[in-house]
């Protein structure tokens, strides 16, 4: 989608719930907020509405409020507040439905409130603001660095047993939640706010282009090869900024998955 339909979407977007008495907000998120980046033709729409209490059901069950509805061509309930949404020119919309009091449940980084009907708007600004981490658990680079210990070892050995699905799953799925996480945490970058604070995986290559084309390249190799390979970028990046970086552990793990 180009982005003049991208916009005119947007804008029939609005037009079809402004006028509806149950709807008491409409909030844009990610490049749909268009808040330092345009939405390009890879983007979907994603947005929450907020309705008033008992109505967001409806507007979860019956999609006929939004724009084109007869061209939806499937919708799934991922969540129990929210939908993925497909037209038939293969357009993708993501979105969840909440009232007032389940809005406190989401979490929220770029965003624009493009309706505010309810005083919706704090709400908004609370959440942007709430951090995303756990106050009472702070972040702990030595928890993600193990994570990554563990999967490296899980994974192989599943591979090892002929679970190969399962060690893809973990050795280029689960384990980069904590190795991405560690890296951006360790390692400055100067332009780190462009990165997703909820998704550790968007525009990372983008930030740090030298360790993405690396991952990328990894990610290419079969699972041992790749695990190895994974330990040696961990080891050359955090270890000389982590000064209780755990040497005996990774010299186990690098045991292990050189026994294979």
């Amino acid at each position: 989608m180009d982005l003049t339909a991208y916009r005119a979407f947007t804008a029939a977007l609005i037009a079809s719930l402004e006028t509806d008495p149950q709807v008491l907000g409409l909030i844009a998120l990610g490049s749909m907020a268009e808040r330092g980046r345009q939405p390009d033709r890879y983007s979907d729409h994603d947005f929450f509405v907020i309705t008033e209490s008992g109505a967001q059901e409806r507007f979860r069950q019956d999609l006929s409020w939004l724009p084109d509805a007869n061209r939806i061509v499937f919708s799934i309930r991922e969540t129990a507040h929210g939908l993925k949404v497909m037209y038939d020119p293969g357009h993708l919309l993501e979105f969840a439905v909440f009232d007032r009091a389940e809005l406190s449940e989401a979490k929220v980084n770029d965003y624009r409130v493009l309706l505010d009907h309810g005083e919706i708007t704090p709400l908004i600004e609370g959440l942007a603001a709430r951090p995303q981490e756990d106050a009472a658990s702070p972040y702990s680079p030595m928890r993600d660095l193990l994570m990554v210990f563990s999967l490296l070892y899980v994974g192989v050995g599943r591979y090892h047993r002929g679970e190969r699905l399962s060690a893809h799953v973990f050795v280029k799925h689960h384990l980069f939640h904590h190795l991405l996480r560690l890296l951006v945490k360790m390692i400055p970058a100067p332009d780190q706010k462009r990165l997703d604070d909820l998704d550790p995986f968007r525009r990372f290559e983008s930030v740090y282009p030298a360790l993405g084309a690396a991952i990328d390249e990894i990610l290419l190799q079969e699972v041992p090869a790749s695990a190895l390979s994974l330990l040696n970028l961990t080891e050359q990046t955090i270890r000389p900024l982590m000064p209780d970086y755990p040497v005996r552990a990774a010299e186990v793990v690098r045991q292990y998955l050189e026994r294979g």
